[in-house]
């Protein structure tokens, strides 16, 4: 029997198909359905639609449920289509009909909504704490490694100078502009959607002012129908601020994959973080680099399928939206595993030394003479003119002696201004608001 079950019966094969593997995914929603049905409670009480006593009595055991889940200790009872009926059903069984009352002024629309928006704002928050131990390790690397010169490319040809002490660096600012993407996902998931029901609001005095406080939303989605058209949308936002974040990853994880390469041979690693052949006994491949490429490429996929998901959708709920939390959902946890594996192997990685001095590498420094003439007073064009003639001449003689004082270059890193807009972009979340709302709605049960 179903919640919203009448008098008829659904066909089996269509209520496997409808249901898929929902009830797998609202194990990512289960705590925050509990902490959603607090406030909602709580709301309900203070406009008299439940009393003071049975709201307490349901705090009380909503409390009970939220630590078994916290505990891994709950699950779905076989025939119970969804985390909200689980809950509800519980309810029932430990206080009669006072677990009934739960419902009023709500929809399973509205419910769907305020956990998602919970579920993306919690994931947000420790995504961005990961990102955070990454850039500082970036950052402690690219101080430790600014006098490891390499060559720098465009095209995949030798193109000037570059260190270490750039690379990381560069890598560290990418995630501060990804930060920011992420942070203004979270401003759009910190709204309260809880209230407009099944997409239309509610004939009860409800109070969802009330409710956005508790749950320690910023901002409500006032117009009902906009808060139902909000999902898909918040989900593909935060998406492609988890693609961005992919991204950075990705592209450092080809750079790694060929700065290994033995035609390089820029870098090594500890044996034991890397992997061999079955046949060939010298390799060390770089497969957690391979792997983070990969499955950071598929999550940069993730915002168009969303997009695809959604395309052509009329205003108000649709059963498509149900598909989006499968691939979501699990995307967090890839992309902080990504971002681990990548801290380890960067926090173990050894740099070798002297690379530029090669002689294959002497046309880096084209651009250094150049500029040296110029400084001479002779116009850059011929300058440029003049070094050209000696390389086609195989004349051309340079020193590998750099003295780049502008900022964000090799000897002005720049690296404590990059720390202060990371900072600045962390302090702009705000999570400890969010944080004290729900440790005060947890404590109050």
């Amino acid at each position: 029997m179903k919640l919203w079950q009448k008098d008829s019966v659904a066909l089996q094969e269509v209520e496997q198909f409808t249901i898929g593997n929902d009830r797998e995914m609202d194990m990512y929603l289960a705590p925050f359905d509990v902490l959603g049905s607090m406030a909602h409670i709580t709301m309900l009480a203070s406009v008299g639609l439940l009393d003071n006593s049975e709201a307490q009595l349901l705090k009380k055991e909503l409390g009970h449920i939220y630590q078994q889940i916290a505990n891994k200790q709950f699950q779905l009872a076989d025939g119970v289509e969804d985390i909200h009926s689980q809950i509800e059903i519980l309810l029932t069984q430990k206080l009669g009909d006072i677990g009934k009352k739960i419902h009023s002024a709500r929809s399973r629309n509205d419910q769907v909504l305020v956990d998602i928006k919970l579920y993306l704002r919690h994931e947000i928050t420790h995504t961005v704490k990961a990102i955070q131990e990454f850039f500082t390790l970036l950052q402690q690397q690219s101080e430790r490694f600014k006098n490891h010169l390499l060559p720098g490319y465009t095209h995949l040809q030798l193109a000037m100078p570059s260190s270490f002490g750039l690379w990381f660096g560069a890598y560290a600012e990418s995630l501060v502009d990804d930060c920011i993407t992420l942070q203004s996902a979270y401003q759009v998931v910190n709204k309260n959607p809880l209230g407009s029901a099944a997409g239309y609001g509610s004939s009860f005095p409800i109070n969802r002012t009330l409710t956005t406080r508790l749950l320690g939303f910023d901002h409500l989605n006032y117009n009902v129908v906009y808060a139902q058209m909000g999902r898909g949308k918040a989900e593909r936002i935060t998406a492609q601020a988890l693609a961005n974040v992919a991204d950075t990853l990705a592209r450092l994880s080809m750079d790694m994959c060929l700065y290994l390469n033995q035609n390089f041979d820029f870098v090594a690693f500890p044996a034991e973080l890397t992997t061999g052949s079955s046949i060939m006994p010298h390799k060390k491949n770089p497969d957690v680099f391979e792997l983070i490429r990969s499955h950071c490429n598929r999550l940069k996929a993730l915002p168009n399928e969303i997009m695809l998901q959604t395309t052509n959708l009329p205003s108000g709920y649709h059963r498509d939206l149900q598909l989006l939390k499968e691939h979501l959902f699990p995307a967090f946890a890839t992309l902080r595993q990504c971002l681990q594996m990548a801290g380890l192997m960067l926090a173990n990685i050894h740099i070798k030394e002297q690379i530029i001095n090669d002689e294959k590498y002497r046309y880096l420094f084209s651009v250094e003479e150049v500029n040296k003439l110029v400084l001479q007073g002779i116009p850059f064009r011929e300058a440029y003119q003049q070094i050209g003639r000696k390389i086609e001449a195989d004349t051309f003689t340079y020193s590998t002696q750099l003295h780049h004082t502008h900022e964000g270059s090799i000897g002005n890193l720049c690296n404590r201004q990059i720390q202060e807009q990371m900072d600045a972009v962390i302090t702009s979340f705000g999570f400890e608001k969010a944080q004290a709302a729900i440790e005060a709605l947890l404590n109050n049960a």
